[in-house]
């Protein structure tokens, strides 16, 4: 499935090595200012070889609709964009043609379809992502004429995790840090991991504030089952969690329950999430990368012909995903904020007879 969302949904399409990285944005209501500066901000944000802490693959990504806009204003109809390839370097992934990377997706793609695009990882490169970054910059744009806002940062890399929360601070920061005071050790963790030919894991938190209470489709279409689908559906994603997160199966219910007062809840151990609707309080998530598994270190693994075999990586690679993996996350939260909006639309009488009478 190459599809997300239900009402507000997003079709993206292309390979890492390809022409160009695309999508269909559909459901977009009309008369929305498509600001096609804020979503190349939006793709800057994400975009590698800015400094040495993410890939050198160095692309313009420069963002081009093809339909669904006229004047300036969304028509109602699919948003095309496309975003070309332009740095490839298939030459480096020759070696890799009959090899299967540790814990990258070549082994499950040429099982599954007997064929796959060795360049760069074809469909199942994070390069895709970028699409998911122009097509959340759609959902964000809508988002705002609510004064719903998606935020993220880097929580954690490795086991160096941020004391206290800054998403100003992580929007100048050149890993989108959260905390001024473990930038320059969160740095060295990836510098020591790139320096030795190694990777390294790491978290983001993603944050959606001004959220209205009654977002989320229950029994089969919760809001917080849709975002973990989002966020696993992410590649190197391998955990989420949201609110209070794994912390909650270790307290007593006396310590996670939110208590309510007039003025509203008193924590936020359920992450702005009860039964699966949105409580109005702020949502947030963690969401847990992988190490990249692209690393320069000889590998053991086995080719076509299942011959054991070592191997050297060539290319250029992320040291730590989290970092740019945190943009898309931001994003594709602001897709599913931005679906459940429009489904909410036909959740009571007085919604549609707002519209028709």
């Amino acid at each position: 499935m190459n599809t997300i969302g239900k009402k507000f949904r997003v079709t993206t399409f292309g390979e890492s090595h390809g022409k160009v990285i695309g999508c269909v944005v559909d459901g977009v209501p009309a008369g929305l200012i498509i600001d096609l500066e804020f979503i190349q901000n939006e793709l800057d944000r994400r975009k590698g070889g800015k400094n040495i802490y993410s890939t050198q693959r160095k692309e313009e990504d420069r963002v081009e609709i093809l339909s669904g806009v006229f004047e300036g204003y969304s028509t109602g109809m699919p948003i095309a964009m496309i975003i070309a390839n332009n740095n490839t370097k298939s030459k480096d992934y020759e070696n890799l043609k009959d090899i299967f990377r540790p814990s990258h997706a070549d082994f499950t793609y040429f099982h599954k379809y007997n064929i796959r695009d060795y360049r760069g990882g074809g469909r199942s490169s994070a390069r895709e992502s970028v699409a998911r970054v122009a097509s959340g910059a759609i959902a964000k744009l809508f988002l705002k004429e609510f004064n719903i806002e998606t935020k993220s940062g880097v929580y954690q890399i490795g086991n160096i995790k941020a004391n206290k929360i800054d998403f100003d601070f992580a929007k100048r920061s050149e890993i989108f840090c959260l905390d001024n005071e473990i930038e320059n050790i969160q740095k060295n963790e990836i510098k020591n991991a790139r320096e030795s030919h190694n990777s390294i894991g790491g978290v983001a938190l993603i944050c959606a504030s001004k959220v209205p209470i009654g977002l989320g489709e229950p029994l089969y279409y919760k809001l917080d089952s849709a975002i973990a689908e989002a966020m696993m559906g992410l590649n190197g994603v391998k955990a989420v969690e949201i609110g209070g997160g794994i912390e909650s199966s270790k307290r007593l219910g006396s310590e996670n329950n939110d208590f309510i007062s007039k003025s509203g809840f008193l924590s936020n151990n359920s992450g702005g999430i009860l039964g699966g609707i949105s409580n109005g309080d702020e949502i947030t998530i963690k969401v847990h990368f992988k190490p990249t598994p692209s690393i320069f270190l000889t590998q053991k693994t086995i080719d076509k012909q299942n011959n054991e075999i070592d191997f050297n990586l060539k290319g250029r690679h992320d040291p730590c995903i989290a970092i740019r993996g945190s943009v898309v996350a931001e994003n594709l939260l602001s897709i599913i904020i931005a679906d459940m909006l429009l489904l909410n639309t036909t959740a009571k009488m007085d919604y549609l007879k707002n519209i028709y009478n």
